[in-house]
């Protein structure tokens, strides 16, 4: 396969752009593997690269119903970050961003991290307090952070509304190495490093079932027939609920749809990301111009890409709060993704009761920014059969034990946000 260069851009270019090869392959099915990720996003693509890359374990088969990056990794925001506080988190979001700033290097592919910085608003001094001490934590790690007064807010963001009567702005906590990154090229890389070193992406191939006896997993039934495999790992996302019913399961998960949103293409104005701290909206800039935001989730159990007015309606009152000049922008469109949001808004990545089946979600608003280290960890525990040391609070037990993880009160009921 083509390795991407300067070089070969240039030569393509002389050469009228004949020479350039698929970026992966499309495979029959093989009638077993060692290993079977199920779902072919942005969790399940970065567990078969690793798996492959780091492990050594390249007889694996990601199975994706419809096509590769076509749920949530191709619908959200683009946001990087690791600004968390508590010792479960952390250290894992900061894995992650270690892993974003080498990934196009790893797998030789443009995803346009950009890390253009992360500003999170704060209008109280109990906030300001608040986010010291979650700064603190992220110093603690070596993920770096900054508390901002007004005044040095200002030089930075003056376009903000500071004075506003209800949501004063009076500081910001703030992350030199948040960022952005483009999302569907992170499953297109992901995929393409993967497909290079072995591993079957298959298409097109919906899990029916899961063959199970006597508690344990021999394989998946797929709309492109049975395969049987030692380990069988869900990475579905939105669909984890349904998808881990055939195997008999029910998980603390429920399925919502967040919607985002892009304007139309304006000149530059907002560097970085900037999230609203006295309500859910948070906002970027992409190369191409486009204001890209978002906020809650719509609240209701849905499993349709798409989502209703109320929460656009919400999302832009947010807006609206610190950008006033937000109102005079066109909204150019609309999209929704299926979050798979647990009960205290942490993900799990675990084996189930079941042997030899493995489960990784519950990402809720956080999936994509931990896209590399939920790979890795995925990847560590399917070819270790122990959790990474970074994830080992990320357990399916964890409510049953009393040890929830709860970051934000960002679970999957409205009276947790």
């Amino acid at each position: 396969m083509m390795t991407y260069s300067a070089f070969h851009i240039l030569w393509q270019g002389l050469t009228g752009n004949k020479g350039w090869t698929p970026v992966w392959r499309e495979p029959e099915p093989k009638p077993a593997y060692d290993i079977v990720i199920v779902g072919g996003g942005g969790h399940g693509l970065a567990t078969a690269y690793y798996l492959a890359t780091e492990f050594g374990l390249t007889n694996v088969a990601v199975l994706e119903k419809g096509w590769l990056g076509s749920g949530n990794v191709g619908r959200n925001t683009t946001i990087i970050r690791s600004n968390y506080l508590l010792p479960g988190n952390q250290p894992f979001y900061e894995l992650s961003m270690t892993l974003w700033e080498g990934l196009e290097q790893s797998f030789n592919y443009n995803a346009m991290v950009s890390q253009r910085g992360i500003l999170n608003l704060y209008h109280s001094d109990a906030q300001r307090d608040a986010f010291a001490r979650r700064g603190n934590a992220m110093r603690m790690t070596g993920a770096g952070g900054e508390l901002l007064d007004q005044a040095a807010l200002r030089r930075m963001a003056p376009y903000l509304d500071f004075d506003n009567a209800r949501f004063p702005i009076k500081g910001a906590l703030y992350q030199p190495r948040g960022g952005t990154v483009r999302h569907d090229a992170v499953a297109w890389g992901y995929a393409r490093g993967a497909d290079r070193r072995g591993v079957d992406l298959l298409q097109n191939c919906e899990v029916t079932g899961f063959d199970i006896a006597g508690g344990i997993c021999t394989g998946v039934q797929t709309t492109r027939g049975p395969i049987k495999a030692k380990k069988i790992a869900v990475c579905a996302a939105g669909s984890s609920g349904r998808v881990m019913s055939l195997a008999g399961l029910r998980l603390p998960i429920e399925s919502h749809v967040l919607q985002a949103f892009v304007s139309e293409g304006l000149k530059p104005v907002i560097p970085g990301v900037i999230t609203f701290g006295a309500g859910h909206f948070y906002i970027s800039q992409s190369d191409k111009g486009g204001l890209v935001f978002g906020g809650d989730i719509d609240g209701y159990n849905s499993y349709a890409q798409r989502g209703g007015l109320p929460v656009v309606e919400d999302v832009c009152e947010g807006g609206m709060a610190i950008l006033p000049m937000l109102g005079r922008a066109r909204l150019l469109r609309m999209w929704g993704g299926v979050m798979d949001m647990s009960m205290d808004g942490s993900p799990f990545i675990d084996k189930t009761d079941v042997d030899g089946l493995y489960f990784n979600g519950g990402w809720c608003y956080g999936g994509f920014k931990a896209t590399p280290a939920s790979g890795y960890c995925t990847a560590h525990l399917l070819a270790r059969d122990e959790p990474h040391p970074v994830a080992a609070a990320y357990r399916l037990d964890r409510f049953r034990r009393g040890a929830p993880i709860d970051e934000k009160g960002a679970g999957a009921q409205a009276n947790l946000h």
